[in-house]
Parts: structure tokens; sequence; C-alpha cells
């Protein structure tokens, strides 16, 4: 844990959130609560003794929460002793995204980015549909995680996940140019967007559990659903709304794996491998990164059961979802030197043209 030393006796202090809270009773019938405390460092557990209940004095999972006490051994562990606990007040001056598991950048500042590519949009019905299904989820869609457990499971990870598939479709569309730009990042900004709808997820950005919605329906279900309701209020016509509702149904590849239909035409295909690229990228990353140089991982149960390798000549970069002059490459920003989006009839360019 994050917690710095202060004052004498070994006592410690920090920001940190609640990951569990439970009121126990001692032996004696005292009660108290029995805490486990997590930082983007990692997790402790915790114990306020003599908890006297109040109105103003209850802690529950996923509170931001700034926290006094000791380390004390426990069992051939740490444990951490509460001796004063707070909720973390405006004047802290702290950012959540500094103490829970988070994404790579800010929620607002990959909104922003997502928001530079629909505005470069040359189809007029996409733009229009995206940017309505954006504002309808805007507050919510800056801080939500990507899934509860596995890809992107951290706050802010929806969007580093769908700005992560934008970047690859950047790419597809510079080498494969008949493909359509548009369409391919209106489903990869939409594939994704009713995981608002069916994940319970605290403003700290920790998926708790799925909501009823979301385990009797499921997001690709739902997020067809929205997007129709959205777009018949926009007067989009059923051509472009049956191409962009046929891409979320159809992402997660095969039925095996929750979609109800094989995608049938290219963008939908270039979605959903893309899709899977970038998430099992993020699971094999994050498994291969816990263990030491030279070893394996445990099973990883979403990748086929399969005992990852650390070779040890992974490159030591992040993800990079803007690039060092912080520009966003669009449709023809650079159209006075090379056609990097031609989306009709166009050849496969396996050569820039500068």
């Amino acid at each position: 844990m994050n917690f710095v030393s202060v004052g004498g006796a070994g006592a410690h202090e920090g920001f940190c959130l609640i990951k569990t809270a439970e009121k126990k009773l001692t032996a004696k019938g005292v009660p108290y609560l029995d805490l486990v405390l997590a930082d983007n460092s990692g997790e402790i557990s915790a114990k306020l003794w003599d908890y006297k209940e109040s109105p103003d004095n209850q802690y529950n999972k996923f509170d931001f929460v700034k926290v006094r006490g000791t380390y004390v051994p426990f069992n051939d562990t740490m444990q951490f002793r509460v001796e004063r606990i707070r909720r973390v007040l405006p004047e802290d001056n702290v950012m959540i995204e500094d103490y829970v598991p988070s994404a790579c950048l800010t929620g607002d500042v990959m909104l922003a980015e997502v928001e530079k590519i629909v505005d470069s949009f040359k189809d007029e019905e996409l733009r229009k549909l995206v940017f309505a299904v954006i504002e309808e989820y805007r507050e919510r869609i800056l801080y939500w995680p990507a899934a509860k457990n596995l890809h992107h499971a951290v706050r802010s990870g929806l969007l580093m996940h769908t700005l992560s598939i934008l970047r690859l479709a950047e790419s597809v569309c510079r080498i494969y140019r008949f493909v359509n730009y548009d369409l391919l990042c209106s489903g990869a900004i939409l594939h994704d967007i009713a995981k608002i709808e069916e994940m319970d997820v605290s403003s700290t950005g920790i998926a708790s559990e799925y909501t009823t919605k979301g385990n009797l329906l499921g997001h690709l279900v739902m997020g067809a659903i929205n997007i129709d309701r959205i777009g018949r209020n926009l007067g989009v016509s059923d051509e472009t709304l049956m191409l962009v509702e046929h891409m979320l149904i159809s992402h997660h590849g095969t039925p095996e794996f929750g979609a109800a239909k094989l995608p049938m035409f290219i963008e939908a295909e270039l979605l959903s491998e893309l899709d899977l690229m970038d998430a099992r990228l993020y699971e094999m990353r994050s498994a291969v990164d816990a263990v030491e140089e030279g070893a394996f991982t445990p099973r990883q149960w979403a990748l086929e059961n399969r005992n990852l390798y650390n070779h040890g000549r992974a490159y030591n970069g992040e993800t990079e979802l803007i690039n060092e002059y912080g520009l966003t490459v669009k449709m023809g920003r650079f159209a006075e030197h090379m056609e990097i989006y031609t989306v009709l009839d166009g050849p496969i360019n396996l050569v820039q043209e500068y």
C-alpha cells in the first residue's frame, strides 16, 4: 500500500478504496469493521475495532477514503489497524485514478480523441448517430470499465478498449483502402456501449456485478436495441441502422461466444477480429507481467487454459493511444501528401505515398 509514515509509533496514512466492508462482532460482542483496503499498488486486510456506527460513520464497498493507522502482524502476514477514517474531500486534491486500477489515460482525454474521430466522418448519418449515443451515455462512459473481471476491467477501461480498436482500425484502413472507415469506426465506438447498462459500477469505476437486464439480454442485444431506438428518433435510414446493428450483434464472432449472427460483411468481420485482438493482448500482457522472466503463468481460463511464457524480450512501453505530438490521425488529415482512407474502389495499399 502507498501509505506514508506520519508522526511516531509506526503510524501510516493514505488514500485508498474500500474493496470490501463487513460489520462483525468480537468474541465479547463488540462491533468492528472487517475491511479490505486497496490502491493501485495492491490490497491489505484491515480492522476498525470498537466500531460505533452512526449516520455519518458508515462505510461501504467502493467508498474512497483516507485512513490512518498502523501495520500489525497477523498469521504470518500484515494487517492494517485503522485508527482514523473519513471519506475523501474535494480539498484533498487527489484523483481517484491514482488509487484504483485505471486506464492509461483519463476518460476526458480519451473521449475527446474519440469525438475528434467521429467529427471527421464523411457519412453524416453515422456521424449524427454516434454523437447522439455518446451524448446519452457521456457522464458514465468517462469512468466505466470494459468488464467485471477480464480485459480492461479498470476505471475508464471501456474508453481505453474503444480507442485502442479505433487506432487499430486506422492502421487497417491505411492498408485495405476499400474498407469503409466511417462504418468500421462507428462499430468500434458502439460495439460495447451497452456495457454501461449491463454492469453495476460505482463512481470509482469498479464493477460489482451484472444487472438483471445484463444477465438476461447481454450487451450485444441491448446495444442493438438502443442503437435502433436512438437512430429512429434521429431519422437514420433503415439500411444504416441495419448495418450498425449487425456489427453489434455479431462482434463476438461465433454463437459459442455469444454472437447472434456470424459477421457477414467486411467491416463487421474486422470489428470482431480487432475486438478480439485488443482484448487478448490486454489479458496476455497482464498475465505475463505478473510472473518473472523465464516463468510460465498459471492457466488462463479466458485464453483456452494456456500457460503463457514470459520470454523477457518485451519492450518496455505502454499502449500508445495518442502519438507523441498529441495528434489524432483523421480521415484525409494529410490528404495533400497521401490518401490514407479511400473507402470506395480503393486498392490494397502496401506502400505509403509520401
